[in-house]
């Protein structure tokens, strides 16, 4: 009987830790979130957090035995977050003695500096590690009702106690000696000496069950006559199961937290994938506007320069008499208006400038960065044809590639193992239990034998004769005497010690069982009621959210849709308006020059002709913005630019991204 049971706790132990580390592996069922009424199929930015694909480390595993048992025990050691600008970035810098130096960026090397640099992705990197973190507190069990991790705890110590007894009689020690005492009596003492070794074991497992090992040991000494051991040494090996059948019962009630942690994982690199597309979005819009930025420099140089030419031609015109004074007041202020929205025009260039270096570096005060001018390399693109997509297949691409409304459905889903875990908890408890014990005991025993050996007179009895009167001195008749029987003792003493504790625990010679059933029954139950009631309203919230994630990003699409429609639009009317404003200030100058026109005219076809070229330049790149813009609404931003979420989480670019309309090292334009 004690041999299976004693395979079983080897069992356990070996068995145990094994099987909670299996429970750790993601089942395929929770690979990819699901939408309530539809699929949920992993794309584009989906596909890109895959844990396949990355190469990061996974602090949801913790530190393993292997190849040193006291990893667990140590405090991880992270490296320093790195702070400096990656190599890239110097790399594209060209030094020029006379114009100073600039950075020569093209928006391929924009957002692949963004993704090594960008501070915000730098930050939301740590999101899903966090996350990981909080999983593999959750595989403990510490926050749940069982700890899955198995706990091994062992006591031991040696004692020495010496208690005073009043009544030596009832303790069964030695008295005092009869003897009349002169001084206060002392009390007679218990003196008892004990030494402890217990060890136990405790694991809690998925569904519910819980196992207890008790290991204990006791060695004692003790200064009573009564027991059968003194020393004596006592083992015993007990084994407790528990399993409850109704709260606390199945694996959803006590995997709760761990499931819940795997989709806050995937919640995490979700909010990882959206903060990528929100930064190479914004990189992407830095960089056009610092494009538009200095390109609307060159226009307002290029009209203060006509401006001033017009200006000094009226001075000259002034000084021979052909002209009025009010002309050269008229070209002069014409040009002060200029020369101030240039300066204007140069601030914002300065501004965005900064903006974008802010957008790519980790240290914008680099000292290689010191005095940089960024160079835009990358041509504006007009697109020749605008993608037209009906409405309703633009938003079921958008539903599946949206990092925000998988983290809704992920969200959902945390809600409903809430509810099911809270409605397991509203039931009574029912717990079953069975316990198997083995006692062995073993010590040192003292036993005295005794043998007759003849009788001795007593000396306080008198001698008699045979007719009973009292012997004399001198008296020759043989007298009988009254004495006491005389004996030989020998003692013998028989030592054991644990080994023989044990042997007897081994060979089930005191065994216990027991088996029983623990019932609880909370009156009223409100807690739990409440518990449930909270539960089930958060997932009626999340369901709305999750309607209301779906209504905003049908918006995002429509507003996308329409802007891409109306740039396409826009740019077209410019182009002809900018032609149109460009010929006329050309007739108005033959005119000038042939004494039809005034200086006036032409000042107001050059403003026009100023205001049109910014117009068209301010419309083509709001056109590329807003297919920018649309490329994050559909949540295509990553699949259109070849980034990956690994290269995005490691911060390092493992190859150039393809920008539609931009020029490969071949010379040939991407897609």
């Amino acid at each position: 009987m004690a041999f299976p049971v004693i395979a079983s706790l080897v069992g356990s132990l070996i068995v145990g830790p094994a099987y909670s580390q299996q429970t750790d592996a993601p089942s395929a069922s929770q690979a990819s979130p699901a939408r309530p009424g539809g699929s949920m199929s992993g794309s584009g930015a989906a596909a890109g957090s895959s844990r396949a694909l990355t190469l990061a480390p996974d602090y949801s595993f913790g530190q393993s035995y292997f190849p040193h048992f006291t990893l667990p025990y140590r405090p991880l050691t992270l490296p320093e977050p790195p702070l400096t600008n990656s190599p890239r970035i110097d790399q594209l810098i060209v030094h020029d003695p006379k114009q100073g130096d600039k950075l020569m960026l093209s928006l391929e090397d924009a957002i692949s500096l963004g993704l090594e640099n960008n501070m915000d992705i730098a930050v939301q990197r740590f999101t899903p590690w966090l996350d990981e973190t909080a999983l593999l507190r959750a595989k403990s069990g510490v926050n749940g009702r069982l700890v899955f991790d198995p706990v091994l705890t062992g006591t031991g110590y040696i004692s020495q106690a010496s208690l005073p007894i009043n009544n030596p009689f009832l303790a069964g020690v030695p008295s005092l000696s009869a003897t009349p005492v002169v001084v206060a009596p002392v009390a007679p003492n218990l003196i008892s000496h004990n030494g402890v070794a217990n060890f136990n074991y405790t694991q809690g497992f998925a569904t519910g069950t819980q196992l207890q090992v008790s290991f204990d040991n006791t060695r004692s000494s003790i200064n009573f006559p009564g027991d059968l051991f003194n020393p004596y040494v006592q083992s015993s090996l007990t084994v407790q199961v528990t399993q409850p059948l109704l709260n606390g019962f199945g694996r959803l009630a006590n995997t709760r937290y761990i499931l819940e942690a795997r989709n806050t994982v995937k919640v995490g690199e979700s909010q990882f994938a959206q903060q990528v597309i929100n930064s190479v979005t914004q990189v992407a819009n830095d960089y056009w506007e610092l494009v538009y930025a200095r390109d609307n420099v060159k226009v307002e140089q290029a009209t203060v320069l006509v401006d001033q030419t017009l200006y000094e031609n009226n001075k000259k015109q002034l000084a021979i008499g052909t002209m009025a004074p009010l002309d050269v007041i008229t070209a002069e202020s014409q040009l002060a208006s200029d020369q101030q929205a240039l300066v204007q025009a140069q601030t914002t260039q300065l501004q965005d400038e900064t903006t974008l270096l802010v957008a790519i570096t980790k240290d914008p005060l680099a000292m290689s960065l010191s005095g940089v001018e960024i160079v835009p390399t990358t041509p504006i693109p007009t697109p020749d044809v605008v993608e037209t997509i009906p409405l309703q297949t633009a938003v079921q691409e958008a539903w599946q590639k949206r990092p925000e409304l998988q983290q809704a459905a992920l969200n959902l889903k945390n809600a409903g193992i809430e509810v099911k875990a809270t409605s397991n908890a509203l039931l009574p408890s029912v717990n079953v239990f069975g316990l198997y014990e083995q006692i062995g005991l073993a010590g040192s025993s003292t036993s005295t034998t005794s043998t007759a050996t003849g009788v001795a007179a007593v000396p306080t009895e008198p001698v008699l004769f045979a007719n009973g009167t009292q012997a004399t001195i001198g008296n020759p008749a043989l007298p009988i005497f009254v004495g006491a029987q005389t004996f030989s003792t020998a003692t013998t003493t028989a030592r054991g010690g644990l080994a023989d504790a044990w042997s007897s625990m081994i060979h089930n010679n005191y065994p216990t069982y027991e088996a029983g059933i623990n019932l609880t029954l909370p009156i009223r139950n409100r807690a739990a009621q409440a518990d449930n009631a909270q539960a089930s309203l958060a997932q009626r919230q999340q369901e709305v959210q999750y309607r209301q994630e779906q209504n905003t990003i049908v918006l995002n699409v429509r507003q996308a849709l329409i802007a891409l429609v109306q740039g396409r639009a826009a740019v077209t009317a410019a182009i002809e308006a900018e032609k149109f404003a460009r010929q006329t200030l050309d007739d108005e100058q033959k005119k000038y020059q042939l004494g039809a026109s005034t200086s006036y005219n032409v000042v107001l076809r050059t403003r026009d002709l100023t205001a049109a070229e910014g117009t068209l330049l301010r419309d083509r790149i709001n056109l590329v913005e807003a297919e920018v813009n649309f490329n994050q609404a559909m949540g295509r931003t990553l699949d259109v630019n070849q980034i990956t979420i690994a290269d995005a989480r490691a911060g390092k670019i493992s190859r150039t991204p393809n920008i539609p309309g931009s020029m490969d090292p071949d010379g040939v334009r991407g897609r």
